[in-house]
């Protein structure tokens, strides 16, 4: 029975030809023995897997070879290449960093590299990952490779560049390896399959590759695992059932389920694929992946960043098409939330469900394109909700008028000669237009009547029926009281504030209340509308409005905010108002 070689080693790239992914570097590595400059010491930098130990080994042969063809290639025939390949060359010295790490290595390290090589042009070091060697090591490394004997070449390999010294790194030659794609790897292993007389699915092919992440020698393990388990014959749906991989075709129903607001079937989708053994975030994130794959593959240009196979590429292309670009980034901004999460929450099947939930509501706000796809039913929704009023705090706050004295209707108004084209629209843009004002404590309170310096917030609709019930100044003062030690338990101040407040009863049912600092006027304004609703139940009155009013002192105020500073600066120099007002400044406080 033959010993059983690992596709990993068998597989072995040899010459830089076949190296795979890493294009770069191998070219730079060519053209540096080509040209005759080549550094003392190299250090190859990268995540597992993807050619470092290999590029040394091949360059520690390359450079020793005595009859080297146009391309940079060994001859595999002279001397250093056959004592190479039989691994009895003494021009190649391996050292694992990982268990020779302390000061007497080094020493002896160095010890070996006074003596010149018997035959071959260099002595090459390779020390396979150099970030576990101690300080001490590094620093007694430091002087022999700083200025080693010119037939002495130092190759170093680690996964974690951030862990080695400065001092090291400033005297190497750095060589960053990258991450191999997922089409490399997959036509790598398609290689291996047609070798080894192995039938393989493309799709199967580019699952393990994106099960390896990256690593070339991860996917050749993965490869040879599923060939002991399934034979000679790899199938796409042998491979999911065996790295327990989820079948995109359930990220595709259940995107069509999402695009249509069928919650049921989303949900029992879940509840399937739950009880199949799938951990919830993992079907989250694969979720994700799929709507970032379908966003990418809207536009042409971004094509190529979808790393599937050419069956899966069109099926991608298809659904995008039925999917406008804000549901894709709204329901990724949804998993990316639920994301983070998920891990701390008491009941994760709670938060993934909610999150489906939450993708298949509101199908009113997906773009119009989507809506020709949807059902009937959903359409009428959709029709519906688009001419409902929508409340947003980011929108014009419309300022609430006082209630005035209803006239008759007279035989006169029909008689009134109708506005021109010009002043409706005047009419329009007053109604939809509303500039803030900024209060301060040295402005002179104006009468009520005026709007500029009322502070009116406008207040979510009511769940009371409206009112017009008369009430006194008695019980005004008798709520605004019940108001004020309702809130001294959690707001003290603000409950002080009204006390002090001295609320008084004007026409038209306004409510003048005087405060003294710009600090109570804020505070004021967060409450107001809470305070606001409270009186007009207990008033049974629903006109009810409150004006804010800050009183002036007498005596010079120092400015201390931010606002009164920018209001005294702008009583001084007027212009700097002006400026703020055109150029749609806001105050950073």
């Amino acid at each position: 029975m033959e010993n059983f070689i690992v596709s990993a080693r068998k597989y072995r790239p040899v010459t830089f030809d076949t190296v795979i992914g890493q294009n770069s570097i191998t070219g730079t590595l060519k053209n540096a023995i080509k040209n005759n400059h080549l550094a003392q010491a190299f250090l190859f930098c990268g995540p597992r897997g993807v050619g470092k130990t290999t590029c040394a080994r091949i360059l520690a042969k390359t450079i020793n070879c005595e009859h080297l063809n146009s391309n940079i290639e060994t001859c595999n025939k002279c001397t250093p290449c056959l004592s190479f390949d039989s691994s009895s060359s003494f021009n190649v010295f391996e050292l694992d960093a990982a268990s020779n790490n302390s000061v007497d290595d080094i020493r002896n390290l160095v010890d070996q590299v006074r003596i010149p090589p018997q035959n071959g042009k260099y002595k090459v070091y390779i020390i396979d990952e150099v970030h576990m060697l101690s300080s001490n090591a590094f620093n007694a490394f430091l002087k022999t490779l700083e200025e080693p004997p010119p037939y002495a070449k130092f190759i170093l390999a680690t996964t974690e560049k951030h862990k080695i010294i400065p001092t090291i790194l400033s005297r190497c030659q750095i060589y960053d390896f990258a991450r191999i794609t997922v089409d490399d790897i997959a036509k790598h292993l398609e290689f291996v399959a047609k070798s080894e007389g192995i039938k393989t699915e493309p799709d199967a092919l580019h699952i393990i590759a994106q099960k390896a992440d990256g690593a070339l020698r991860d996917a050749l393990s993965i490869f040879d695992q599923l060939v002991s388990f399934e034979g000679n014959e790899l199938t796409y749906k042998q491979v999911i059932e065996n790295l327990n991989v989820l079948d995109t075709d359930n990220y595709f129903r259940i995107t069509d389920n999402i695009l249509a607001g069928d919650t049921s079937s989303t949900l029992l989708m879940a509840d399937e694929i739950l009880e199949n053994g799938f951990e919830g975030l993992y079907f989250l994130i694969g979720l994700g992946e799929h709507f970032r794959n379908l966003l990418v593959s809207k536009d042409i240009s971004t094509l190529k960043l979808l790393q599937v196979s050419t069956n899966l590429k069109d099926h991608f292309k298809e659904q995008a098409l039925r999917c406008s670009s804000d549901f894709l980034l709204r329901n990724i901004d949804i998993i990316s939330k639920t994301d983070t999460i998920y891990k701390t929450s008491s009941n994760k099947r709670l938060q993934l469900e909610l999150a489906l939930l939450q993708m298949c509501a509101n199908p009113e706000s997906h773009s119009k394109t989507q809506v020709d796809f949807l059902p009937e039913k959903i359409k009428q929704k959709t029709e519906t909700a688009e001419k409902s009023v929508v409340y947003n705090i980011q929108e014009p706050v419309k300022s609430i008028a006082v209630p005035q004295k209803t006239k008759p209707i007279t035989d006169d108004s029909k008689n009134k000669t109708p506005a021109s084209p010009a002043a409706m629209q005047g009419r329009q843009k007053n109604k939809i237009q509303y500039k803030q004002e900024t209060i301060s404590i040295r402005d002179q309170p104006k009468p009520v009547t005026e709007k500029k310096n009322i502070s009116l917030v406008s207040e979510p609709p009511q769940d009371y029926d409206l009112h017009s019930k008369t009430f006194t100044q008695t019980d005004l003062q008798k709520y605004w009281n019940e108001y004020a030690e309702k809130m001294a338990g959690d707001h003290p101040s603000f409950s002080s504030t009204l006390h002090k407040g001295n609320p008084s009863l004007k026409e038209n049912n306004v409510v003048e209340m005087t405060i003294e600092t710009i600090v109570q006027e804020e505070e004021m304004n967060t409450q107001k509308a809470d305070l606001l609703d409270f009186l007009r139940q207990k008033l049974e009155n629903s006109t009810v409005q409150l004006s804010i009013i800050i009183s002036k002192t007498e005596e010079e105020i120092r400015p201390y905010t931010a606002k009164e500073k920018y209001k005294k600066m702008a009583e001084k120099n007027p212009s700097i108002h002006q400026l703020k007002q055109s150029l749609d400044l806001e105050l950073d406080i």
